[in-house]
């Protein structure tokens, strides 16, 4: 398993910092860590995916976020905060997770050591700045039709096992929260996409059938 974060050391460093990382695993609805908790290290996910959520001032749950194998969170809280940091955001697993847990300490001298993972978690700020960016501005100006359109194609290709359907194991809850709606306004959605077979609704997951079609709908051509 590759993770960018450790690209910019050599060959030796890389399995040095991998070797001193503590194996983690948890299981489906487990929470990593809450929103608020002390900050004390970062994980490089091997297996799994994990939503990354926050509450809002009205006590409601938004979703910023998905992670799969070779992403990594918790470097976010780290960058300069020597001073017991908190956790910015909740992390929860959406299917069985191992992660390689990498300590606060650790994760520091590593960016002292080398420049290049400092300035590589300086871009994944950027990145995320920009995606976050961007779902504001579809949330004020894209329907939630084609939110969803979007959101259910982007899922499909995270969750692709080579099979012609991807089976998206997120219940229409968390989508409405990732999409900023509610569960009724998307299941609607839904209802619409599966009457067209485009979709297949199960409990706590979402099979799509036509990523074709979804493609279409969405405007993303191809």
């Amino acid at each position: 398993m590759d993770w960018p974060l450790l690209d910019c050391l050599d060959p030796g460093k890389r399995a040095a910092v991998v070797g001193a990382a503590h194996r983690r695993t948890f299981a489906r609805g487990e929470v990593v860590f809450h929103e608020g908790d002390p900050a004390d290290s970062v994980h490089l996910v091997v297996t799994g995916h994990l939503a990354v959520r926050v509450s809002t001032a009205d006590g409601a749950t938004a979703t910023l976020n998905l992670l799969g194998p070779g992403e990594t969170f918790g470097e976010l809280s780290l960058l300069g905060q020597p001073d017991a940091p908190n956790r910015s955001a909740t992390v929860v697993c959406l299917d069985p997770v191992e992660t390689r847990a990498i300590a606060g300490s650790a994760f520091r001298a590593l960016c002292e050591a080398s420049p290049g993972a400092e300035a590589w978690v300086a871009g994944l700020l950027a990145r995320r700045v920009r995606d976050l960016s961007d779902r504001v501005r579809d949330l004020m100006f894209v329907g939630l039709d084609r939110r969803l359109y979007s959101c259910l194609l982007a899922l499909a290709e995270r969750y692709d096992d080579g099979d012609d359907a991807a089976v998206v194991p997120l219940t229409q809850e968390h989508l409405a929260q990732f999409v900023g709606s509610t569960r009724g306004s998307v299941n609607e959605v839904l209802q619409r996409l599966a009457a067209q077979r485009i979709v297949e609704i199960g409990r706590g997951r979402i099979t799509v059938l036509d990523r074709a079609a979804l493609r279409r709908k969405s405007g993303a051509g191809g």
